[in-house]
């Protein structure tokens, strides 16, 4: 069950997989993109975005992202 906190949440997908090239984002394989998860606030999913990254690091084509699904929820919103 959700808290009420008095904030608004501004939900973040992080997720990321292996790219096929350096040079775009393509992905080598989408069966095997890597879901972390879905984050209420932007510094949680930084947080999660970072310790996914740095624990990949040694693989150059492993990339992670932060997409801000409240953008996509409300896009009429500021």
């Amino acid at each position: 069950m959700a808290e009420d906190t008095g904030t608004k949440q501004l939900l973040h997908l992080v997720f990321g997989g292996e790219l096929s090239s350096l040079s775009n984002v393509d992905f080598r394989n989408l069966d095997e993109l890597d879901i972390v998860g879905i984050f209420p606030d932007y510094k949680s999913a930084e947080i999660a975005w970072k310790a996914k990254a740095q624990a990949t690091v040694d693989n150059a084509h492993m990339r992670y992202f932060i997409v801000h699904l409240h953008r996509l929820l409300d896009p009429q919103a500021k």
